[in-house]
């Protein structure tokens, strides 16, 4: 590793550490706090879709995580992106943002 790319991954480490600051919680158990993604504005063919139609995102990125239960460690991290259920966890609203709180069991994959 050169020190080109340390210097990023240190830029990127302090930008995911700013957010976390920022935000002043941290998930307790396994629980993974996650900023969803928009939702798609337009179709595959260039429709417009109105708010009133929009799904919920089934995406996100993580922004902070549990420290894991007793004998189960996280397998998710700060920064992935993830796929959930559509109805699963809960909504918080922080500082104008939206986030959901869910446990680790709740997502899907990691993409």
């Amino acid at each position: 590793m050169n020190w080109h790319t340390y210097g990023r991954m240190q830029f990127k480490l302090n930008q995911l550490n700013s957010i976390i600051m920022a935000l002043k919680i941290q998930p307790l158990s396994d629980r993974v706090l996650i900023e969803p993604m928009a939702a798609e504005q337009k179709t595959a063919s260039g429709l417009y879709i109105p708010d009133t139609a929009k799904e919920k995102p089934q995406q996100g990125k993580v922004v902070a995580v549990g420290k894991g239960k007793k004998d189960h460690d996280m397998t998710v991290k700060v920064g992935d992106t993830v796929l959930y259920g559509k109805y699963s966890g809960t909504e918080l609203k922080l500082d104008g943002a939206e986030y959901l709180m869910m446990r680790e069991d709740d997502i899907l994959a990691i993409v």
